[in-house]
């Protein structure tokens, strides 16, 4: 996952392939034909660990669909629960990790005595409240009234831009994305960014699209907000009429915002501005009244991502009559806590979610107020895991993957045939300059100024929002923080971020089945080694390579050598467009390009550090092999394994349209049919499907 400076990613089913032609006979070195009867029987294969064989469809050719052949069977054997959309390994280590988060809150519930003021008690009350829902449909929207009743006592424009400061405060979303940021042009210093936003539906193109299944989305949301409305108190023709409003100004918003497509083009997103230019040409958003709002009137200058989005805004501002703009700014307050009010509200947003995603039935409550204690708390949460969960010893086994890999990626840009002298020596000095981290911070975040109690779930949210939102604008005017993680420590997950040009992996991705110091290199290397590669490369990928050493978005390509990657890349482009997991529905090739080119080039780079490992573990003599695979072999499953997964047919729409990540059965097969590593693995024939001809392989490093 590339994290743009406000960015962990995923999806997919066991369905045919497209893009693909040919077959091959199946070779031995997949399945082993059985002993003569006149031969001594064999010893029985050794047993690795890592991989579980039985999970393997050996009615299916490796060759001919790795996908199916890797994990067939574990895909027929776990169906999706009826709470969830996607299922697959990630899922199965985030119940485990769940059980354990879980132990960790009750028992921080459970104590009275934390000391006032500490994490444990503050973690503690937060999950205690948000647990306590007879206390929640007691107090009905009791807690929510005064911020209700702040936007109800709107009286004219002029107010708008401390309102909207406030509600961006507290993160209900409304209008547009902004705050405190590293300048990706000077890096040394932040400033103060503002990027579209403001919408309900997921993606801009929701609103113009007209197919059944687009309109099956939409009437959903239409729903969804007349029925919060009439919870509310409004009468139902009210809560239409709100509802229409809603729409038409969201859908205003969205006639001016960028496609995804467009919004991977950093240089097209940084647009620096005047503070007094940006006044002049955004009057009705008033960004001096505005940032003098947020603290931030000493800036004079800010980065707009998307000038004609706010042309758009500052004439929605200006033009939609006051009390449909109350109406939006209720609707986003009411929708960002849904999960803290009373159940009617949380199953308003379910309902909606469902035409989404498909799923059946609603996480356990436990399981919802976890997550919301990670996204709020998460590092005074964080603490208490990393306690119980991490070792020091599998911190510097993780590290010392993350070198070798780095090693090989080096090496890879060393010897790259296409790419010159001078454009390699700054790739160099970029890999060099790498920052990584593992586990979990070196400085913890101080949550001193946080309040925490028992008496309202709706106010500890909002409470630890604004708390969150006055750390990040206190950043402004100070140095950058180096030591800051996007991510909390029990994340399932991995970023590459570009203006820091850092890589981060939490604890909660460092173990089984994804890192297991038990397991054979080969297996390590194919699960967290290729997320360890795939994140390194996301600094080389389409959006990635324009950043500098410094993480500073700036060319530092000779024109030839930015050519032929724009070349070779656009070949991966053409490759996944051709993707069709479902009828009508073909992968992005151009909103996926940068997950795409980090699997393609991460897959190669780590099985070049594997092979030197096992060189030096093993130099000229056998290597072993586990559950009758070669080492080789095992690198190629073990990478397969970890990306198998059933997925509802909704969710798998809306990942297509929404998410940079292709799914999860062409992130498994995209690589490999390029790699003639994987052809030598498993004995395939050129023709066969998991085998491109030469001339149409992508090979970027």
């Amino acid at each position: 996952m590339i994290k743009a400076p406000l960015c962990a990613g995923l999806v997919a089913t066991a369905l045919a392939l497209a893009g693909c032609a040919g077959s091959a006979p199946a070779t031995t070195a997949v399945a082993p034909p059985a002993a003569s009867p006149a031969a001594p029987p064999a010893a029985p294969a050794p047993k690795g660990v890592g991989l579980d064989v039985a999970d393997l469809d050996r009615t299916v050719d490796a060759c001919d669909n790795f996908y199916q052949f890797s994990g067939g069977n574990w895909l027929k054997n776990n169906p999706l629960p009826d709470y969830a959309s996607r299922w697959g390994p990630r899922n199965l280590l985030g119940e485990r990790t769940q059980k354990l988060l879980r132990q960790i809150l009750e028992d921080a519930a459970a104590n009275r005595s934390a000391a006032p003021g500490s994490n444990a008690q503050k973690v503690g009350d937060f999950y205690a409240a948000a647990m306590d829902t007879a206390a929640i449909e007691r107090a009905g929207l009791g807690p929510l009234r005064p911020e209700l009743a702040r936007i109800a006592g709107l009286r004219d424009r002029m107010q708008l831009p401390a309102l909207i400061a406030h509600e961006h405060e507290l993160q209900t979303g409304v209008f547009f994305r902004g705050g405190v940021q590293v300048d990706e042009k000077n890096t040394t210093r932040y400033v103060v960014q503002m990027d579209q936003g403001g919408l309900t539906l997921p993606d801009r193109d929701y609103y113009f699209k007209d197919d059944a299944r687009t309109a099956k989305v939409k009437a959903a949301y239409r729903a969804y907000m007349a029925q919060v409305f009439g919870l509310l108190g409004d009468t139902p023709a009210e809560a239409a009429r709100n509802a229409a409003a809603v729409e038409r100004i969201e859908t205003r918003l969205a006639k001016d915002s960028r496609t995804r497509v467009e919004l991977r083009d950093p240089q097209a997103n940084y647009n620096q501005m005047a503070l007094a230019a940006a006044q002049k040409r955004y009057p009705a958003l008033d960004p001096a009244r505005l940032l003098a709002a947020q603290q931030l009137g000493k800036a004079q200058e800010v980065i707009v991502g998307q000038p004609a989005f706010f042309d758009a805004l500052n004439t929605v501002l200006k033009t939609e009559p006051l009390a449909d703009l109350k109406t939006y700014l209720r609707w986003h307050l009411v929708r960002s806590v849904a999960p803290a009010l009373p159940a009617a509200y949380a199953d308003a947003a379910f309902a909606y979610s469902q035409a989404l995603t498909g799923a059946k039935q609603q996480p356990a409550r436990w399981k919802r107020v976890q997550t919301a204690t990670d996204q709020n708390l998460g590092e005074a949460f964080g603490q208490l895991y990393v306690d119980q969960a991490f070792s020091p010893a599998a911190k510097q086994k993780a590290l010392e993957m993350v070198n070798n890999v780095k090693a090989s990626l080096a090496e890879h840009i060393q010897t790259n045939t296409w790419m010159s002298a001078p454009t390699k020596a700054e790739a160099l000095k970029k890999l060099g300059a790498l920052h990584v981290k593992i586990g979990y911070p070196d400085v913890w975040k101080d949550y001193s100024q946080l309040t925490i109690s028992r008496a309202s779930y709706v106010q500890n949210l909002l409470a630890a929002r604004a708390w969150d939102s006055r750390q990040e604008l206190a950043k402004f005017g100070g140095p950058i923080d180096r030591n800051e993680w996007g991510m909390t420590p029990s994340t399932i997950n991995a970023y590459y971020n570009p203006p820091l040009n850092e890589i981060v992996f939490p604890a909660g991705y460092l173990q089984p089945p994804f890192f297991d110091p038990q397991a054979d290199d080969a297996v390590n290397y194919g699960a967290i080694g290729g997320v360890m590669g795939h994140e390194m490369t996301h600094g080389f990928d389409d959006q990635g390579r324009q950043y500098d050493a410094q993480g500073n978005l700036r060319d530092w390509w000779t024109p030839a050598d930015a050519a032929e990657f724009t070349k070779r890349a656009a070949l991966v482009g053409r490759q996944y467009d051709a993707f069709s997991p479902l009828d009508s529905v073909h992968v992005n090739g151009k909103l996926t390009m940068g997950e795409n080119l980090a699997d393609f080039a991460g897959l190669t780079v780590v099985y070049g550090a594997l092979e030197k490992q096992l060189q030096q573990r093993y130099g000229a003599g056998p290597r072993p092999n586990f559950d009758g695979f070669t080492p080789e072999q095992r690198f190629f499953l073990s990478w397969a394994q970890l990306r198998r997964s059933n997925i509802r047919p909704e969710a798998l729409r809306q990942q297509i349209l929404t998410d940079p990540h292709s799914p999860d059965q062409y992130r498994t097969i995209g690589p490999i049919m390029n790699m003639p590593q994987f052809q030598a693995a498993f004995g395939c024939q050129e023709g066969s499907k998991m085998t491109r001809a030469t001339a149409d392989r992508a090979v970027i490093w």
